[in-house]
């Protein structure tokens, strides 16, 4: 697993996976005195997704026929220097289908990753939204270095193939100096081909573009929905400019105060709990598991099946072999949601048969690649952003030091999270911080919601976001449910809560609990 995200949103998978030109944005050269902020956006009809977004076709109108729109927003390429060039943010919406009287304004997502393209993703989750629909546009964008906002690119779609069948786990001195070489070839085609964007990602940047972007479409407070990565998003946001937080909540929430490593340990932890609980909902059910007679059945025949795939692949997506690292991922992918793990049953139960497919196909969705072998760039924003983000550099003795640990909270997926950890090496762009300050003293009530068995964002997260933002700020709502993010997996105790806060204004008694 050459780079783990660190978060990745729920719309990475379902929408993405069931199997199924490049635009860089748009600049200005010489942009003098103009007040951005002034700036009008020309609505149009969304065109097709670039490659960087992921391709596929324009998104459909809604049932009611309301119809989506994009525009382009010019922005500094560099904050320091706020009259100096300009890049383009992408944005798509949908207007309100509520009495005008009614209207709060809009209300803005961001779906993780990072990475993750809020102009092509939105549209996929659009009925999900129907009811916030009711007093807000609902607006997403494609932060910058992200699908058609100027975004970073490294390596070509034939490399990047090559990238994800390479061997994550090394086990001698050879196969550590490959994933090194490797590592740095693609760390400096990022810097080769992103044309000077890689000191301008970080999260601090797309937060001072969302403030933008609440001013240019005219709203007072910024209205918020941020899911995964989009927390920390959020959180930074609400640092920066807290007197402009309006009603904003907080899915699947990053904890804030953990650096690089404790970041992939908990992830670690947390995807393990997410397998446990796989294995144990499988060989509960009146039916026959047919991957194994007991929960540890399951767990030591995953094992087993990715031990043999190290030094004997098997039949993937022609022309590619399903490796060892493929199947991680693979994996990895289905346990983000629930919905996902008929899937991996299935996948496994193939792959034991010799059958690589629904696991590569998996794998291929949690790395942005299309069958037509074209990949969008999630893999090369995720890393650029958190390598921009993240001050810490590690080495490969340090790595090797901290194996047993990270081997002995999962067994499974230990040794390539710990390896992972090597990404941002050899980055050409040094890391802002340790881990983002979200403190945000005077801002409005942020909802804080915290999913007890998310995988990739572990829920002690939200308890530490609530703490960070300061006293006052975060209110915490729990979740007792599986997969990552919680509004989404349609509990209606949880929706009712954040349908509540941002259509009504009512918070929730802190600690609340959904089940």
């Amino acid at each position: 697993m050459p780079n783990p995200p660190r978060t990745r949103a729920a719309a990475l998978t379902a929408a993405a996976l069931l199997l199924s030109s490049l635009l860089a944005g748009c600049g200005d050269d010489d942009p003098g005195d103009e007040d951005l902020t002034a700036q009008g956006l020309s609505w149009k009809d969304c065109p097709a997704p670039s490659q960087a977004q992921g391709g596929a076709g324009s998104p459909s109108p809604l049932p009611d026929g309301g119809s989506w729109q994009c525009a382009t927003m010019k922005a500094p390429r560099d904050w320091d220097e706020p009259k100096g060039d300009t890049i383009g943010i992408e944005l798509i919406r949908v207007r309100t289908n509520g009495e005008a009287n009614r209207r709060i304004g809009s209300l803005i997502f961001n779906f993780g990753g990072p990475g993750v393209s809020g102009v092509t993703t939105l549209p996929s989750f659009g009925e999900a939204y129907e009811k916030l629909r009711t007093r807000y546009d609902l607006v997403s964008f494609d932060p910058r270095g992200v699908g058609r906002s100027t975004p970073v690119l490294c390596e070509n779609d034939q490399q990047l193939d090559a990238f994800f069948q390479q061997d994550t786990t090394p086990d001698d001195a050879t196969e550590r100096t490959e994933l090194l070489d490797n590592t740095k070839e693609f760390n400096e085609a990022c810097e080769d081909n992103s044309e000077g964007m890689l000191p301008h990602v970080r999260t601090t940047d797309a937060a001072r573009d969302m403030d933008l972007m609440r001013q240019v479409l005219g709203d007072d407070k910024l209205h918020y929905f941020g899911i995964s990565y989009g927390t920390e998003l959020g959180g930074v946001y609400a640092h920066l400019f807290p007197e402009n937080v309006g009603r904003a909540v907080f899915d699947a929430v990053v904890d804030p105060t953990q650096n690089s490593e404790q970041g992939t340990f908990g992830q670690v932890r947390g995807f393990q709990l997410a397998l446990d609980n796989f294995a144990e909902d499988c060989t509960s059910k009146p039916e026959d598991c047919p991957i194994g007679d007991t929960a540890q059945d399951v767990k030591d025949r995953i094992a087993k099946l990715l031990k043999d795939l190290d030094s004997k692949p098997i039949q993937g997506v022609f022309p590619r072999d399903l490796t060892q690292s493929a199947a991680t991922n693979g994996i990895a992918q289905a346990l983000y949601s629930k919905d996902l793990w008929q899937y991996l049953t299935e996948g496994l139960e193939q792959a034991y048969d010799g059958d690589g497919r629904i696991l590569m196909l998996l794998s291929d969705s949690l790395n942005g690649r299309r069958e037509n072998g074209e990949y969008s760039n999630i893999t090369a924003a995720n890393i650029s952003i958190n390598c921009s983000d993240d001050k810490p550099r590690y080495t490969p003795e340090y790595v090797e030091r901290k194996l047993p640990e990270f081997r002995a909270a999962s067994p499974l997926f230990g040794e390539a999270f710990a390896w992972s950890l090597l990404s941002c090496t050899d980055w050409p762009v040094p890391g802002a911080a340790d881990h983002p300050d979200v403190s945000a003293p005077g801002s409005a009530p942020i909802l804080v919601v915290g999913n007890t068995g998310d995988p990739a964002t572990p829920y002690e997260g939200a308890r530490r976001m609530v703490e960070a933002l300061g006293a006052g700020v975060g209110v915490e709502l729990t979740y007792k449910g599986q997969g990552h993010g919680a509004y989404n997996s349609k509990n209606k105790c949880v929706q009712d809560a954040v349908n509540g806060y941002l259509l009504d204004g009512k918070v929730p008694a802190t600690g609340a609990v959904c089940s």
